[in-house]
């Protein structure tokens, strides 16, 4: 279950090289080795930088559909039985690829990876802050296009800092028009103002981080009553410098506090992590597994079919077995995870 994973963040280094091959796009490496050093985490600039290198080679549809597809199948190897994928389709258009090149391609990969490895996927556009409203409305307007091909919500993502959600009122009201829930980035490298207005002023139904939240205990003590989820991504959280010790992550306190927490990834391939390094995180830090998956349940933006279905399954897991699995893993983990973090003031 993984509710917040940027899906041009889980581009593998071959699939980088094969795409820009086809599309006659230049890349700074021209071997595999050379994109996976590239991939190497240094600091948030430079995910940046190779975030927009990524995207910049997805060209036509079949480069989205394979991008679902190819995730799909690696999140399935590792137990996933539901995605939803973010991706931001508004800088590909800018760059002159057809909106419905991305739509299609995104919409057919989702329709793939059900039918090659039983993962339901959706998907939710995300809306760049740094975007007028009045363009940010045409992300909306093709979106609601493709609610019957699994487009289940609207995002908002880009950098927290100077770009609160207000101003985005009318767009997330237009979504909601159309049957397309809020599911905004917020409290992340924001304080809890920015979850109060993605809660308040988005309508949001689902909180992308929020780990800032904590700050304002009557926040939390609505999100609780509301039964709002809070999508954490403690790699993520690490590699950005949103917190400088993953020891001392603040997901326990988060689950401690009565806010339900799903886990999830972000963007894999660029922060060198995947769903069993996120579990075994978590699992280090003391936080029941099976707690992640059933807010995760909570959380998503499907059907009652769908939920029902994906109830049914946490209920036969063995939660026991998993976690114990998951905390013999977390000091490697962790390990793995450790050295000097950068700090920034952009969202991922």
């Amino acid at each position: 279950m993984e509710l917040h994973v940027h899906l041009e963040g889980t581009v593998r280094p071959e699939m980088l090289l094969a795409m820009a091959r086809r599309n006659d796009e230049a890349l700074p490496a021209r071997t595999v080795e050379g994109i996976a050093e590239l991939y190497r985490f240094r600091d948030f600039d430079h995910f940046l930088k190779v975030w927009v290198l990524t995207t910049q080679v997805m060209r036509t549809a079949e480069d989205f559909r394979e991008v679902v597809v190819d995730y799909a199948g690696r999140a399935a190897a590792q137990g996933a039985v539901y995605l939803e994928g973010i991706f931001s389709p508004w800088f590909r258009v800018h760059r002159g690829v057809p909106w419905q090149e991305i739509f299609i391609g995104y919409t057919e990969g989702a329709v793939e990876a059900r039918e090659r490895f039983g993962v339901e996927v959706r998907l939710t556009p995300d809306i760049d802050r740094v975007l007028p409203p009045e363009v940010a409305m045409d992300v909306v307007g093709w979106a609601a296009r493709f609610t019957d091909r699994g487009v289940v919500g609207i995002g908002l993502g880009g950098p927290e800092v100077g770009h609160p959600p207000e101003p985005y009122a009318p767009v997330f009201a237009a979504a909601a028009d159309v049957g397309l829930p809020a599911v905004p980035h917020a409290g992340e490298t924001v304080g809890a103002e920015s979850v109060r207005g993605a809660l308040h002023v988005l309508g949001a139904r689902r909180i992308r981080h929020g780990l800032r939240a904590l700050e304002e205990p009557g926040l939390v003590a609505e999100l609780v009553e509301r039964g709002v989820v809070l999508d954490v991504c403690p790699t993520s959280n690490l590699r950005t410098g949103v917190v400088t010790d993953l020891a001392a992550h603040p997901l326990p306190a988060l689950v401690a506090a009565g806010l339900r927490c799903s886990l999830a990834t972000d963007d894999p391939a660029m922060f060198g992590t995947d769903l069993e390094r996120e579990y075994a995180v978590a699992a280090g830090l003391g936080v029941p597994l099976a707690g992640l998956y059933e807010a995760g349940v909570a959380g998503a933006l499907c059907d009652d079919r769908t939920r029902s279905r994906l109830s049914a399954l946490g209920a036969g897991a063995d939660w026991d077995a998993a976690q114990a699995a998951a905390l013999a893993a977390a000091p490697a983990a962790f390990a793995d995870l450790a050295g000097p973090v950068a700090m920034t003031n952009a969202e991922g």
